[in-house]
């Protein structure tokens, strides 16, 4: 963690002078700046909507904006549905995009919302993660592990949209290791996570787990208004740091909400109210399995193997 700082911090001083080349100093002399180059760092949004439940655009439409604010790898959590993640995949092969893609799921818990982040491509044949919502936080995260994914805490401390609490959490954190989440979201724009985020940094302190930084976008404008930072620029890079804690929340400009305009608004949050029941709806009757399987071949709608049930 501490080396990612000292790397954000040579940011901007690597654009006025390049390390290890000569320069001269104010008396005349030539010296050679001996500090080594900072390594590159990523920049990714790990938490996106698009149409397939609260956002106001398709996945395409985020995945161009991503590429227009230079973003290295996104992550399309839609509450309880992974049709957006899937989409942005395919998009983003069929367009040749500078943008990797994670697929991810905001997943509804008992405890609060939780994110699910898998690495790879999720085509070709390969099963897709399934994990059922409305259980308690811990057989989520177990169930998230067990598939081979990441677990993210959102918005955390926040009563709306929920995230979980700090009691929460530190059971989780004493508990069994595969239950214990691997990062939490220390930058949302989101106002009621902004004034959780300075409590929850404080107490990550003792947690210590990977902090990230995302903008919460249900409007392709907040992209980019928070941002995790890592070492590297790609999908694996991303994933690696995470798991070992080599990643930095950032904040980054965000639109006011005038700009975005209150029709808008007004239309998002009336999509907000439907988006998890019409999700929760699609699992009951099996919509999600079967399209899934129409659209990537038999057995990738299956359920992968999860904890027992708590």
């Amino acid at each position: 963690m501490a080396a990612v700082r000292v790397a954000l911090d040579a940011l901007p001083r690597q654009r006025l002078h390049r390390p290890g080349r000569a320069r001269a100093t104010g008396g005349g002399a030539i010296v050679t700046d001996p500090t080594p180059p900072a390594p590159r760092l990523g920049r990714a949004d790990l938490h996106l909507h698009t149409l397939a439940s609260d956002g106001t655009a398709s996945a395409e439409e985020m995945l161009l904006r991503a590429a227009r604010l230079g973003l290295d790898v996104v992550a399309v959590t839609d509450h309880d549905d992974l049709r957006g993640a899937l989409r942005a995949q395919e998009a983003a092969a069929r367009l040749d995009s500078p943008v990797q893609v994670v697929a991810g799921v905001e997943l509804t818990t008992r405890g609060g919302h939780l994110l699910a982040l898998f690495p790879g491509d999720l085509g070709a044949g390969r099963p897709t993660p399934d994990v059922s919502p409305l259980r308690s936080l811990a057989w989520t995260i177990a169930a998230i592990h067990a598939q081979g994914g990441v677990a993210i805490v959102p918005h955390p401390m926040s009563w709306i949209p929920p995230g979980a609490k700090a009691r929460a959490i530190d059971r989780l954190m004493a508990g069994a290791a595969e239950s214990r989440p691997d990062g939490i979201e220390l930058a949302n724009p989101t106002p009621p996570a902004g004034r959780r985020s300075a409590a929850a940094r404080r107490w990550n302190r003792g947690w210590g787990l990977a902090e990230t930084g995302s903008s919460d976008a249900h409007f392709p404008e907040v992209m980019g208004a928070a941002l995790t930072r890592f070492p590297g620029r790609t999908v694996d890079d991303l994933m690696r740091a995470l798991t070992i804690g080599a990643t930095v929340a950032e904040w980054g400009p965000s639109p006011s909400w005038r700009q975005i305009g209150a029709r808008r608004l007004l239309a998002q949050q009336g999509r907000s109210g439907l988006a998890t029941p019409l999700a929760l709806a699609r699992r009951a009757l099996g919509a999600q399995g079967d399209s899934g399987r129409d659209a990537r071949g038999a057995g990738a709608g299956r359920r992968l193997r999860t904890p027992d049930a708590r």
